[in-house]
């Protein structure tokens, strides 16, 4: 029996569909009071799933009483797309339903309007949520609340913001305890860990719906008539054929995995542009206003190719979008499938996508990729949970709504399934965070934010800490931002006068303080000159004919997923999976197993030769920089201890090389150095803490856990803190603390964050036990094929300026001719 009502089965039936089997088994749980989470393909109707329960109870309901359904979006421009398309259903059936958004760009007035008439249905995002449980008036908007839509849960839930979405849900439940849980997801590895996220802590999870799979997505990886380079990360070789599959296409996304990456691409297909062909650029740093550009003209079918990165990876449909072009490798098989999810955005309807690989190791990865989409594999990551720092910033956000008792919110918060593991002892270590600073800051006032009065309930020490809560909350820490504005450039009285205009969007601040008066930048799709800062940010104008710079951010770049890794290894360690790979890739590969070894999927390959008056040691993990890094921290430090005489190293995604001034081959032979000792787990104890403590990087932890927690402060009404000052404030404090206090909890949350994030310390530790007993050694006499990616990574640090193409090529040219047994 069809659950729908008529009106709802007539304009499904007026539009030629029918309502999908998971469209309807959504609204059938949603009836019966069940939280639900929905996993189905990209095009299958997500989204209105997840609306249908809504749009069904508010047709039929004539009393309102504030917001019936809250709608969770991880982007600003999704929430936008969603509150468009939501309109057209609710306008065609005449349904009395108010829907409205409400993100960072909502003006004043019209949030103030939406707490005194909130509307049916509010489309936000998650930082949204957390400031409107902070409001003292949250009751009223939320004691009717019937649906909360959390949508591309997988993309939340694996970060800060998800875990501060689930106190904040936790905190929604205490206002509307029978709110009911969508969760729609398309790409998710473990569907448990978000069935259980979704369900209050303690309580069985949630049902899940799966949806029908999808036509198989047609991917190929581009075959390229020019040689495929040995090393970086521009694919630039790759512009004439990418722009002849633009031009073939009637839409393409063309997708990058960094900003600086966006910029150059964006200004080579331009260059190549013969055709005039509308070719648009979208990422995060971009003035908000030229977004929206880009997005409704996309939505208006006036472009032809737009260049962009994850800002475009979740599920908005983008007019007529039939081909996503992958210029690097994913680094992971379920970021493939999110975006190739955007070209023909139905479920009965193949996607299109290509794949370009930067190098010769993306063949490899890019293979991987592609066979692991064909399986629908997922490799998405696991849900953060226990962020201390994130607690903080909660209870002081719930100090904001009005005095609280200490042990309600324990309660409470435990109800998250993120925090179900929290002991009270934490939770009173944290309070007294909040409420003092902890030990070592007790004495300065003004890191006392909370104060307890007489009756035993909590209470801001300063209704101004509302304030600045509202003001820094968020658990997204980028790097200062300066604004960029178009520049006129005039003379009066003979002097030349740089006037502000218009905004081109944000650079980092780290980048635009290393420029000089008439240096030139690529940016926002345009080469321009620097003419300086004032108080609002960089001045710039247009240039011509100039060698720009590509400005770089900090922390932009994806890691090789774990699962991806393992198929990479699989395939090198397999020749004859190698017939599948380019002729130019497949020749590497035989050559590297003439001169040396290709190492089985489960062994690590490590070579030692000399090159230029050094001695290198080459090893081939393939796990992703981020765990590398930490590996030549660690190695290094070794290296040094036991007389190797360590100069530097480098990581790729796939390789570490270190070079040294001792011999290293002939250290092996003697047996002073032992492979086996060197790669041993015991690294991660005293050498990983004595690492740590000497390194820059925990204090770069420090200071974002620190933001997120509230104890440094970015903005003041009418104020900012320049990236500077907030730096030396945070690494006086973690000095502090290190001395007087080792175990506060922001440094807790810091080792907790570097361990997860910028040290992989996990997915090393894994490696390291993976490799035990199985590394294979070979002692050469010159490079080898495989090593010569890795070492030109040291040609690309140290070349910088226009002559970098030349040089590097050069460097290659050298580097190739010797591994290849061409000299």
């Amino acid at each position: 029996m069809n659950p729908l009502p008529q009106i709802f089965q007539d304009w499904f039936a007026g539009r030629g569909w029918a309502p999908r089997a998971h469209q309807l088994n959504v609204l059938l749980h949603v009836g019966r009071g069940d939280s639900v989470l929905l996993i189905s393909p990209t095009g299958g109707g997500k989204t209105l799933a997840g609306f249908l329960p809504s749009l069904v109870e508010l047709s039929e309901t004539h009393a309102r009483n504030g917001i019936h359904t809250l709608y969770v979006s991880p982007l600003k421009a999704l929430a936008i797309d969603i509150a468009r398309n939501l309109e057209t259903p609710v306008r065609e059936m005449s349904l009395p339903i108010s829907i409205e958004t409400r993100t960072g760009d909502t003006p004043h007035s019209k949030r103030k309007r939406q707490r005194e008439k909130p509307p049916d249905i509010l489309i936000t995002t998650p930082e949204q949520i957390s400031l409107l449980i902070a409001d003292p008036g949250a009751a009223h908007m939320l004691c009717h609340l019937k649906s909360i839509i959390l949508d591309e849960l997988h993309s939340l839930v694996t970060s800060k913001r998800g875990v501060l979405l689930s106190l904040a849900l936790a905190r929604v439940q205490s206002f509307a305890p029978t709110a009911r849980r969508i969760g729609l997801s398309a790409t998710v590895a473990d569907p448990e860990a978000l069935q259980s996220w979704l369900a209050p802590a303690g309580e069985r999870p949630v049902p899940l719906v799966l949806g029908n799979a999808g036509a198989q997505p047609n991917i190929r990886i581009l075959k390229s008539v020019d040689r495929v380079p040995w090393s970086g990360h521009s694919a630039r070789y790759s512009i004439p054929e990418v722009y002849e599959a633009i031009g073939n296409a009637k839409m393409t996304l063309v997708f990058v995995n960094t900003r600086s990456q966006a910029e150059m691409v964006f200004q080579a297909l331009w260059e190549a542009n013969e055709d005039h062909l509308p070719i648009a650029l979208h990422h995060g740093s971009l003035d908000v206003g030229q977004r929206r550009k880009v997005e409704n003209a996309m939505a208006a079918g006036k472009l032809r190719a737009v260049v962009c990165t994850s800002t475009l990876d979740l599920g908005i449909d983008w007019g007529e979008v039939d081909l996503v072009i992958h210029l690097g490798a994913p680094k992971g098989s379920s970021r493939l499938l999110q975006r190739i999810g955007r070209s023909n955005h139905r479920l009965d309807a193949p996607s299109e996508a290509l794949l370009v690989p930067s190098n010769r190791f993306e063949v490899l990865e890019c293979e991987a990729a592609l066979q692991a989409a064909k399986e629908n594999a997922q490799d998405t990551e696991y849900p953060a949970v226990l962020k201390l720092d994130v607690l903080a910033q909660h209870v002081l956000g719930r100090a904001c709504a009005g005095p609280f008792d200490a042990d309600v919110l324990f309660a409470e918060v435990t109800t998250a399934w993120t925090y179900r593991n929290l002991t009270r002892a934490d939770f009173d270590t944290v309070m007294d965070y909040v409420a003092t600073g902890g030990y070592a800051l007790r004495s300065y006032e003004k890191y006392a934010k909370l104060k307890r009065r007489p009756d035993g309930l909590w209470r801001l020490t300063h209704p101004l800490i509302a304030q600045q809560y509202r003001l820094n909350m968020g658990t997204i820490v980028e790097a200062e931002m300066l604004k960029v504005r178009m520049a006129s450039v005039k003379r009066r009285l003979g002097k030349r006068v740089v006037i502000g205009g218009r905004s081109l969007g944000e650079l980092e601040e780290w980048f635009l303080s290393q420029l000089s008066i008439g240096d030139t930048f690529l940016f926002a799709g345009e080469v321009l000159r620097f003419e300086g800062l004032d108080e609002f940010g960089a001045l710039a104008s247009k240039a011509f004919g100039q060698d720009p710079m590509i400005p770089s951010y900090q922390g932009g770049k994806f890691p090789l997923s774990t699962y991806l890794a393992a198929r990479v290894r699989e395939i090198l360690g397999s020749p004859q999976r190698w017939c599948a790979l380019p002729a130019q890739v497949r020749e590497w590969l035989a050559a590297q197993a003439r001169k040396s070894v290709v190492p089985k999927a489960h062994q690590m390959l490590v070579e030692t030769f000399p090159r230029a008056e050094k001695h290198y040691l080459v090893c081939y993990p393939f796990e992703g920089r981020l765990a590398l890094q930490t590996l030549g921290m660690l190695l290094t430090r070794r290296l040094e201890r036991w007389g190797a005489k360590p100069l530097g190293f480098t990581a790729s995604e796939y390789a570490l090389v270190i070079w040294t001034v001792s011999d290293l081959s002939l250290m092996i032979s003697a047996d002073k150095l032992s492979l086996a000792h060197l790669f041993d787990e015991d690294m991660l104890g005293d050498d990983l803490e004595a690492w740590l403590a000497s390194s820059n990087l925990m204090k770069r932890t420090f200071r974002n856990a620190a933001i997120i927690a509230g104890l440094i402060e970015r903005r003041w009404p009418g104020k900012e803190k320049t990236g500077r000052q907030v730096t030396v404030n945070s690494d006086l404090i973690y000095d502090v603390l290190r001395s007087h206090q080792p175990d506060h909890i922001l440094l807790r949350a810091a080792w907790d964050d570097a361990a997860d994030g910028l040290i992989d310390v996990h997915r090393l530790g894994a490696m390291l036990k993976r490799i035990k007993g199985q590394i294979v050694h070979r002692a050469l006499e010159a490079v080898s094929p495989l090593a010569v990616p890795v070492l030109l990574e040291i040609a690309r640090e140290s070349i910088y300026g226009k002559a970098y193409d030349a040089l590097l090529a050069e460097a290659a040219g050298h580097l190739t001719s010797e591994a290849m047994g061409l000299v």
